[in-house]
């Protein structure tokens, strides 16, 4: 499973451009990159991402998967989780 994630230029910004999309497709790598071709041709910027991470957890140490925008104060991988 990946995940676009679509950009455009906007000037109102300290970036210099916004987020418009954040798609989870299930689709092969091949295609999701052809998909991201055709929406940069159009002047988008494209990151495609792995949606699932292999992280490890602190207490534990067993690996586990989560997505890979999860905060950090939510991933049992950080210190910071287990201190709150």
């Amino acid at each position: 499973m990946y995940t676009l994630e679509v950009y455009r230029a906007d000037r109102r910004r300290k970036s210099g451009e916004r987020l418009i999309s954040k798609e989870d497709i299930d689709v092969p790598r091949g295609d999701a990159q052809g998909m991201a071709e055709a929406l940069e041709m159009k002047g988008f910027r494209v990151e495609l991402r792995d949606t699932w991470v292999t992280r490890v957890n602190s207490q534990t140490g067993r690996e586990y998967q989560e997505r890979y925008d999860t905060p950090r104060s939510c991933s049992p991988a950080s210190d910071l989780y287990w201190s709150m």
